[in-house]
């Protein structure tokens, strides 16, 4: 996709104007993925033909299908304003809905792939807190609607010095801050888990779907086959043991390379862009999506590293924005949230770069972080403690003393809560909270305080116990996965001095969105 100049030629103001005359075809794809479940039992499900069942009656459904998508292309208008959008739709029930560019958070286009053979392009406009986009626009001419994200990235920023006499400001030049080669999303691939959840979906689809003895059967063929092949190469238990080990090295060698193919699909030729106070981001192979979203709808952000991130020397930058959560009403991965990575793999000094840029911070990371309560690491031991007590005990009732052994996991569960209480802590300046945490799996959470809708002081049992507390920091737009924004395990004294810091301070500043 490339961005044409929002020209009076691709959308001129104050005029109506159309869908582009196919979109009553992807309406009524979208209306036949919806009800194609109901129509195949219907037609096949429904009784048999030399019985007199209407056969005809599925067509009938799917005309009417087509008739509503037709309707919908006919009754639906946008027109240009100067500051807002105007969408009308309905014919016996109208709707007239005025969206200023002001309130537009992300301005989404995707291109599946009949979108691109067709030269067309679907437009979701979403704001903060939505359930569902402002509007929705399948589908466009792709020339047209790259112009429609130019617009508003245009009028909803504010008005500069340039614009003072009445002339119109030239749209910035788009700088370029990240863009992935195959490689680095061959690597993205290899480190995220997305086969393993595809496959582990697809099993317990399996199980909902199919008949349960059906399933305990082939499970138990299957298992009785594999060992009986492996009995073929090997004939004592380490050979059986290596053959069975390889079976499974195999198993999750294949998982990873679907990973690595699910990954190639969507962000294939990703690239982040800043486009003077918008960030704009384009990915896929097959299907082409691109969002755009203005820097200062930034909520909060996310750095993530695993083991295998620290491995490969990358990181993961995420973002919290407060836009609709709805899909995109196709049913597939596109509906996710926005834009929700600015950089799903790149080296730690490129994210860091990436973040200072954006937000523009004066310094990240910051030159020092606050240490947790001295004793946070026994805190952090303790449900582990219990959780492994339990369990052994039931372990024991059934093996007798064989199920003490459990017990040698409690040396591990220190060690790990020792360097997990050693790594984690928190800064806060007059503009930024910034919390890291994890040893294994690291994070680091920070947002500005303009951004904070509230702050909570937080005691459990045992907090009062060790003389310690935690401050939760809510922010708009945070994902369910999201690690959440908390200072945990403080000093009471340094808990109650931050939580009555934060309180004055976001009780003075205005939201800002």
């Amino acid at each position: 996709m490339t961005t044409p100049d929002a020209t009076p030629a691709l959308l001129p103001a104050d005029a109506e104007r159309r869908l582009h005359p196919g979109s009553w075809l992807f309406v009524l794809l979208q209306n036949l993925r919806q009800f194609i479940v109901p129509l195949v039992v219907l037609l096949f499900a429904g009784g048999r033909r030399d019985d007199g069942y209407p056969w005809w009656l599925p067509m009938l459904g799917v005309g009417a299908l087509v008739v509503v998508s037709i309707w919908q292309y006919l009754t639906f208008r946008y027109r240009i304003a100067d500051d807002r959008l105007i969408v009308r739709s309905g014919l016996l029930e109208r709707s007239v809905r005025q969206i200023p560019y002001s309130r537009i958070h992300n301005v989404a286009i995707h291109q599946s792939l009949l979108h691109r053979l067709i030269g067309v392009a679907e437009v979701r406009l979403e704001s903060a807190g939505g359930t569902k986009p402002e509007a929705e626009m399948r589908v466009l001419r792709l020339p047209e609607a790259l112009a429609l994200e130019q617009l508003i990235r245009d009028r909803s920023s504010e008005p500069s010095t340039a614009a003072v006499d009445g002339a119109a400001p030239a749209a910035p030049a788009g700088t370029t801050l990240l863009a992935l080669s195959t490689i680095e999303v061959v690597k993205l691939g290899l480190i995220s888990n997305r086969g393993m959840i595809v496959v582990a979906g697809a099993v317990a689809l399996s199980f909902q779907v199919l008949p349960e003895r059906a399933m305990g059967r082939w499970l138990v063929e299957g298992g009785r086959e594999a060992f009986g092949y492996a009995s073929g190469f090997a004939t004592t238990w380490l050979a059986k043991a290596l053959v069975i080990a390889a079976f499974v090295a195999a198993a999750l060698a294949l998982i990873r390379a679907f990973s690595v193919v699910l990954a190639l699909v969507r962000y294939h030729g990703f690239r982040l862009q800043r486009q003077g106070r918008r960030l704009t981001v384009e990915r896929g192979l097959l299907s082409r999506s691109r969002s755009s979203v203005p820097r200062r709808r930034i909520q909060a952000w996310t750095l993530r590293e695993s083991l295998l991130h620290r491995l490969f020397a990358r990181r993961t930058l995420e973002i919290d924005t407060a836009s609709a959560r709805a899909g995109d009403g196709q049913g597939n991965a596109n509906g996710q949230r926005g834009l929700d990575a600015l950089a799903p793999i790149a080296p730690p000094d490129t994210c860091d770069a990436i973040l200072r840029d954006i937000a523009v911070l004066p310094a990240w990371p910051p030159a020092e972080w606050r240490p947790l309560h001295p004793r946070a690491w026994l805190r952090l031991l303790l449900g582990d403690a219990v959780l492994t007590a339990v369990l052994c005990g039931v372990l024991a009732w059934f093996f007798q003393w064989w199920g003490a052994l459990g017990l040698l996991w409690l040396p591990w569960a220190a060690f790990v809560a020792r360097r997990h209480a050693a790594r984690a802590g928190y800064s806060i300046d007059d503009a930024l909270v910034a919390v890291r945490e994890g040893w294994w799996s690291r994070h680091w959470r920070l947002a500005e305080i303009g951004k904070l809708q509230a702050v909570e002081l937080h005691r459990s049992p045992l907090d009062r116990g060790f003389g310690m507390a935690s401050v939760w920091l809510d922010t708009a737009g945070a994902g369910a996965l999201a690690p959440p924004l908390r200072l945990r395990f403080l000093p009471l004294a340094d808990a109650e001095r931050i939580h009555a810091r934060l309180a004055a301070a976001i009780a003075r500043r205005p939201l800002r969105w």
